[in-house]
């Protein structure tokens, strides 16, 4: 699993003109999946996601987490974020776990989360055109992968 994690003051996804989720301080997750990812891999990294402290202090210095702050978070599918571009121009999505694996997977990984944050994490609607709408905070843009654990 490879997620790209906007701290945010803001963000929300829209579909077909409807809002479907939309939060203010915390983050917005892009979530991608491959076939090789589990049960493991969800749990590592909401976990991980939760406990990262990438929020200001009193001092002005990220040592606050997405729990120490109470946020709210958004969490997108989004198989793009395995794309290969290693040979021509045109992104291969070879990696990206097929719809009928992926979704499945999703929805673990949203009830995992919302278990680890006690409280209901907002989402798109998995296979959707979604737009997305943020305001990333800082800016801070961390990209964690489960399969590289850095």
């Amino acid at each position: 699993m490879r997620t790209v994690i906007q701290r945010v003051s803001r963000a929300s996804v829209t579909v077909e003109g409807k809002t479907v989720s939309n939060i203010e301080n915390g983050l917005l997750v892009l979530l991608g999946i491959e076939e090789a990812d589990g049960v493991e891999d969800i749990v590592w990294l909401t976990r991980k996601i939760s406990n990262l402290r990438i929020f200001n202090d009193a001092e002005g210095v990220m040592n606050k987490s997405l729990l120490d702050i109470d946020g709210d978070a958004i969490v997108v599918s989004q198989f793009t974020l395995h794309a290969a571009t290693k040979k021509g121009n045109r992104p291969s999505y070879i990696k990206a776990a097929k719809p009928e694996v992926a979704i499945l997977l999703y929805e673990e990984f949203v009830a995992q989360f919302e278990k680890d944050l006690d409280k209901k994490v907002g989402t798109g609607i998995f296979g959707s055109d979604m737009k997305v709408d943020l305001l990333n905070d800082g800016p801070v843009t961390i990209i964690i992968d489960s399969k590289n654990k850095e």
